[in-house]
């Protein structure tokens, strides 16, 4: 070590003090680290804001003060929340020495879900939630009508703009809190909010809280019929309804949806469950209203629960005698729809995203909630609990034909002697935070993808045609397929074990990045959709772990003259006709990938540089279980409504 390096760490040693040392006051820590709060900066993170606030009025419900939540998306693209609610307190915090509403918005931690005389239970970020929010923002306004006044305080990045003043009367009935915020586009990498995904939001929390009455506006701009768009929600029975939703373009097995809503040592447990034709198990799970897409001890209780009961009754009836091997857990779910919803007083969840429930004795609760009703419900209900068990029977001989066919996925390693697939162009490095894999349609495309690559740390694996529909067929006949073994071999994944014939082991990933590439029309689309089927339903994890995404190619290249530019979108293209002059410019349609050369595939598609990448998160699994049975199963009427409601979003050539 040289002198001058010596010196320099012996003045860093010296300069460490106690003055290095940096406090970060009241939510400046929010503004410093964002994501540390809200999840991430993106299109995630931006709505996420939307949902504290609605939480919050959610928790007035909860309590009982609540039955009407509006959301308006508003022209500047700013949110307003108004409820029915008590209202923030507005009187005199004894501690702070100013208003309770100013204290509630301005300090972490601070909020009336502490106080179990206020919430017996609460979602949201455990009081974090609306202070975050407004140190995120531009502006918020908060408006409280309570006890007969009209009191309004604003703020911008989390500081007040004045003190909370009284701006109007009103009556005693009229009570409620309404806050309006904007966030702040210096901290988020999008603005605009997307319609769809908060009111799938809305229409989910009707659901979960029968009674009370969602509605979302948005004032942006008017549709066809010259109106803005809006949804109103409202569920009478409930977890009942949002399994039917969840199940409407699926074949019900049973005519009954079997529903439980009891309390047990204090904790309201409800659950609602129908079993329909298909292959695939969607239970998805809540919490305080928080979607725990991991699931945790709740669910735990709910498997236990369901198999030890149905087996019983299996066993009981005889059903059982002639199958010549053990049924398991998974069977008992093949085929199952169900919600399962708890309120817990202090919940501890898992990890900052709150996606798993850690509290253990929840488990004990719900497994003897669901037990004696559903054993009740299976003695009553005979025809119902034989078609079911025979199910199961069908589900566990299906699976034991498959195990054969899984097991040779499991060989088909990369350290078995199979090797990799033949078509698999894989990369130099071995570093897997390195490497990534473009899954590409067809072989010209493929051809394009190889030539143009970065041999160091891409991998192509060219898609020999449409893969298999997985929403359609069985267990063994998914793991028959040879080119879904090659997509379980080229990324030396393996599936299944003596617990859960569907869990993924990650361990053995070689690819940090699983990237679908393909071609800009209907037939690219229809692969790229059978893809994320298969990843969704045989490879969740890839997803929740934040492997897999979707590239992005261009739609055009514009030229006139000297003068080139790709371009993504329609207003894209019309805008680079505008400054180049549309008079002698030449427009060419990309259809397909291969219709690019290498350099640029690699310039417009694969380069890190230059490419864009969309990664594929689930926000709301029971929304992604619903759009990927009714996009890929058999039921086409509400395929076909989808398509005409969202056809104008389609890359369509006519």
């Amino acid at each position: 070590m040289s002198v001058e390096e010596k010196d320099q760490i012996q003045q860093a040693e010296e300069s460490y003090s106690a003055s290095s040392i940096q406090v970060l006051e009241g939510l400046e820590a929010v503004r410093k680290r964002p994501a540390m709060y809200i999840g991430d900066v993106g299109v995630r993170g931006l709505h996420h804001l939307v949902y504290e606030v609605v939480d919050n009025s959610i928790d007035e419900a909860l309590a009982g003060y609540c039955t009407h939540i509006e959301v308006f998306i508003n022209a500047d693209n700013s949110i307003t929340v108004k409820d029915n609610g008590r209202g923030i307190p507005t009187d005199m915090h004894e501690k702070e020495g100013r208003p309770a509403l100013e204290v509630v918005l301005t300090v972490l931690h601070a909020g009336g879900k502490f106080n179990k005389d206020s919430y017996k239970v609460s979602g949201g970020l455990h009081g974090v939630g609306v202070s975050c929010v407004n140190a995120l923002s531009t502006l918020l306004i908060a408006e409280v009508h309570r006890q007969g006044k009209i009191f309004r305080e604003e703020f911008s990045c989390g500081v007040p703009q004045g003190k909370m003043e009284i701006v109007g009367e009103t009556t005693e009935d009229d009570h409620g809190t309404i806050i309006t915020f904007k966030p702040d586009t210096s901290i988020f990498t999008v603005s605009e909010y997307d319609y769809e995904t908060l009111a799938s939001r809305l229409r989910e929390l009707a659901y979960l809280n029968k009674g009370v009455r969602l509605s979302i506006t948005d004032l942006r701009s008017k549709n066809e019929q010259d109106e803005f768009p809006h949804e109103e929600y409202y569920s009478t029975e409930g977890l009942k309804e949002f399994v039917k939703f969840l199940d409407a373009s699926r074949e019900s097995l049973i005519d009954n949806t079997i529903y439980i809503d009891t309390e047990k040592d204090g904790v309201p447990v409800e659950v609602a469950m129908q079993y329909n034709t298909s292959f695939t198990e969607n239970v998805h799970s809540y919490v305080n209203n928080i979607n725990t897409i991991e699931g945790g001890t709740h669910l735990t209780g709910f498997r236990r629960a369901l198999t030890r009961t149905l087996k019983k009754y299996a066993e009981d009836s005889g059903m059982l005698a002639k199958l010549k091997f053990e049924i398991n857990g998974d069977d008992f779910r093949e085929g199952l729809t169900a919600i399962v919803s708890v309120k817990v007083q202090e919940p501890q969840f898992e990890g900052q995203t709150k996606t798993k429930l850690g509290n253990g004795e929840i488990a004990g609760v719900v497994d003897q909630a669901i037990s004696g009703v559903l054993s009740h419900y299976l003695e009553e209900n005979p025809k119902d609990a034989r078609a079911i068990v025979s199910k199961v029977i069908l589900a566990a001989t299906a699976r034991h034909a498959a195990r054969k066919a899984r097991e040779l996925v499991q060989r088909k390693t990369v350290l078995s002697g199979s090797g990799l697939p033949g078509k698999l162009a894989d990369c130099a490095t071995r570093d897997r935070e390195q490497a990534e894999i473009f899954f590409v349609e067809g072989d010209s495309a493929g051809g394009s993808a190889k030539q143009g690559r970065d041999r160091n740390f891409q991998a192509i694996m060219p898609l020999r045609g449409k893969i298999l529909n997985v929403e359609k067929a069985m267990e063994h006949r998914i793991f028959d397929n040879e080119e879904i073994r090659n997509i379980f071999t080229a990324l030396g994944v393996t599936i299944g074990t003596e617990e859960d014939s569907k869990a993924l082991n990650l361990e053995k990933l070689r690819y940090q990045r699983v990237i679908i590439m393909t071609d800009a029309d209907v037939d690219g689309s229809h692969i790229a959709t059978l893809m994320l089927t298969f990843f969704f339903r045989y490879m969740n994890d890839l997803i929740k772990n934040g492997h897999v995404y979707i590239a992005k190619p261009p739609l055009y290249q514009v030229k006139k003259g000297k003068n080139s530019r790709y371009c993504w979108t329609e207003e894209e293209r019309e805008a680079t006709l505008n400054e180049f002059g549309a008079k002698g410019a030449h427009v060419q349609r990309y259809k397909g990938l291969g219709e690019m050369n290498p350099e640029q595939l690699w310039e417009t598609t694969m380069s890190p540089e230059t490419r864009i990448l969309y990664q594929v998160t689930i926000e709301s699994a029971a929304e992604a279980d619903r759009i990927f049975s009714m996009l890929m199963g058999d039921d086409v009427p509400p395929r076909r409504e989808f398509i005409e409601k969202h056809a104008r979003y389609a890359n369509i050539d006519i």
